[in-house]
């Protein structure tokens, strides 16, 4: 986003974002408010003798509990708005200003509004309805006994006519009872007249009854696509009904392709993400007919977040259709850039590693290690194109093999095509090796990891996955803080709940669901998680100007916590509760006990 178009990414005229440069010190902070109009009398040091009153604001949020994550303003006790800007930052003893009103903070602390670095708000948006086959805390399904219950119930509920589909979103076979995948035959025994297909927690795989996959035009005959895998029953090319990877295209063709997203669904979706103190979302690995979609939502009935959509483009032949810049916000909605996938799931076991799984999958090798979705010299060829037509990429590597393959093709590109500044990210990064942070570094490379693994998957990484040495490893985030490299952390909402505070709790604390701690040496402070949630995040968005701390020019965007996460124990931070949202100004969110 350059500085000197016509209109920013807020909608603020050009004048606001040059004074607010923090570069340009008191004299451009005073242009600033000029700009909004704030105020009225001459400039200290221009020759006028009046007074100079501070700034007219609509909010004035007061407390001893300000966390800016603003290095000029670390001790602020007062905040001002007006309409979607931030005004004034400071000490309360300092403030000059008139406000239309003052929110008394008390003990609750203040903070940037929390940025999503990586998320599929439409993926959330069509699956706020599926029948929720998760396991605790998220969901009730134990297992397969549990996950039939749950189904059945909901089938019950809905009342579905006969032959329509039954979907079900966030089934987990590392924490089943069994240590499987339900199969055909399982959700048979559910239903045998409604197709039905479940959507792996990860994302990428599904499990399918017979009438599904009857519907999808699988059976033995059918060959496996490039990159991705139908399991077949042991003996026999009859498949099982579980699919990975790119085979699951067969079934999502039928509930989640096309762009017929209701306007209360991406409302509700949106809503979500606002009870969790996030102001910025992002849909990753989307298509233009849902960014066209979003459009007229947003065009239409309005966003009440700022929405970053970054389709997927694994084709060479990925255009970005006439009128659409990246870097510019219309009706809350910018256009980011592209997302490529490069490999699967750890605890899916379909992430593609340099070393053998710990434990294969039942009936592969000891050698297997996972596979890529495209060969080196396509994701080369993607990369260099990408990068020369400046076109921000995130890119999806889970296993080490597959973040090599990203380094590889950033490094390859023809001189020339990378941008001094080009923000590539890694997306999950789970396995990165401490060698591939060296070269990332060099490259410009930005992880952005999938911390709260450590919680979810963790105990699954240490016994099954990985091995206790590899998974004490994954999400390195000190290791990478240690560098002086920028990196943030994810929830991947809907694959866990964008709950931004067990994030922050599960970066910090690396604690499983058995209570062990995963990889200590791995653990920073809750304000590098903040970071890594806020101005790193902004900065991974190309927004850093605009977004990620409490400073005077800044968007208007907020969160109000129950506490100050910086004077609460890091274990105890799941103790904190989000109680108010702001987004531009606007109140998004509020909490019963909130002061808004």
């Amino acid at each position: 986003m350059e500085p000197d178009q016509a209109e920013t990414a807020s909608g603020h005229p050009l004048r606001l974002r040059r004074a607010v440069d923090v570069r340009g010190g008191r004299r451009l902070l005073w242009l600033a408010m000029i700009a909004l109009g704030a105020c009225s009398e001459p400039a200290p040091g221009t020759g006028g003798e009046a007074p100079v009153p501070g700034p007219r604001a609509d909010t004035l949020y007061v407390g001893e509990h300000i966390i800016t994550l603003d290095p000029e303003h670390p001790d602020a006790t007062a905040v001002a708005t007006r309409d979607d800007t931030i005004v004034w930052v400071g000490r309360l003893d300092d403030w000059r200003g008139s406000a239309g009103r003052t929110v008394a903070l008390g003990d609750r602390a203040l903070l940037p509004g929390f940025i999503d670095a990586h998320g599929h708000l439409s993926f959330l948006a069509r699956t706020v309805n599926l029948a929720n086959v998760a396991s605790p805390p998220v969901g009730a399904v134990t297992d397969l006994a549990s996950l039939r219950q749950v189904l059945s119930a909901h089938i019950a509920e809905r009342g579905p006519a006969p032959g329509d589909w039954v979907l079900g979103m966030g089934y987990d076979d590392s924490l089943m009872e069994e240590q499987r995948h339900p199969d055909r035959d399982d959700l048979d025994a559910v239903s045998v007249t409604h197709p039905i297909a479940l959507i792996h927690v990860s994302g990428h795989l599904m499990a399918a009854n017979s009438r599904a996959l009857e519907l999808a035009g699988i059976d033995a005959a059918t060959a496996d696509p490039p990159g991705g895998v139908i399991r077949r029953r042991r003996g026999s090319q009859e498949p099982d009904g579980v699919l990975e990877e790119t085979a699951t295209g067969a079934l999502q063709q039928f509930f989640l392709s096309g762009s017929d997203i209701p306007s209360e669904d991406v409302a509700r979706a949106l809503s979500v993400y606002a009870s969790h103190g996030i102001t910025t979302v992002q849909d990753g690995a989307a298509s233009w007919d849902i960014y066209r979609r979003f459009a007229d939502v947003a065009a239409a009935e309005g966003l009440m977040l700022d929405v970053v959509v970054y389709p997927r483009g694994m084709e060479t032949d990925f255009a970005v259709p006439e009128g659409v810049s990246t870097g510019v916000y219309r009706n809350r909605l910018k256009f980011g850039g592209v997302k490529l996938i490069l490999d699967g799931s750890p605890q899916g076991k379909t992430a593609y590693l340099s070393e053998p799984y710990h434990v294969p999958p039942a009936g592969l090798a000891d050698d297997y290690r996972g596979y890529p979705t495209l060969p080196q010299p396509a994701v080369d060829a993607l990369v260099a194109g990408y990068l020369a037509a400046g076109l921000p990429m995130l890119v999806h590597c889970n296993g080490d093999a597959a973040a090599q393959m990203l380094i590889d093709a950033v490094a390859r590109a023809p001189e020339g095509a990378a941008s001094a500044d080009h923000r590539t990210v890694m997306i999950h990064a789970q396995t990165v090796r401490e060698d591939q942070l060296d070269r990332m570094q060099t490259l410009g490379i930005v992880p952005s990891y999938f911390s709260a693994h450590t919680f979810y998957w963790g105990d699954w990484h240490r016994d099954s996955v990985l091995g206790p040495e590899r998974a004490a490893r994954i999400s390195p985030t000190a290791t990478t803080l240690a560098r002086g490299m920028r990196f943030t952390v994810h929830n991947d909402a809907p694959v866990v709940p964008p709950d931004m505070l067990r994030l922050l709790w599960a970066t910090t604390n690396r604690q499983t669901r058995s209570g062990a701690i995963l990889g200590e040496a791995q653990r920073i402070s809750t304000l590098d998680a903040l970071r890594a949630v806020t101005i790193d995040a902004a900065y991974q968005h190309f927004e850093e100007d605009l977004k990620g701390s409490l400073s005077p020019g800044k968007q208007a965007d907020l969160v109000i916590l129950s506490a100050d996460p910086l004077t609460t124990d890091p274990a105890q931070l799941l103790d904190l509760s989000v109680m108010a949202t702001v987004s531009r100004g606007a109140v998004v969110h509020s909490a019963p006990g909130s002061p808004l």
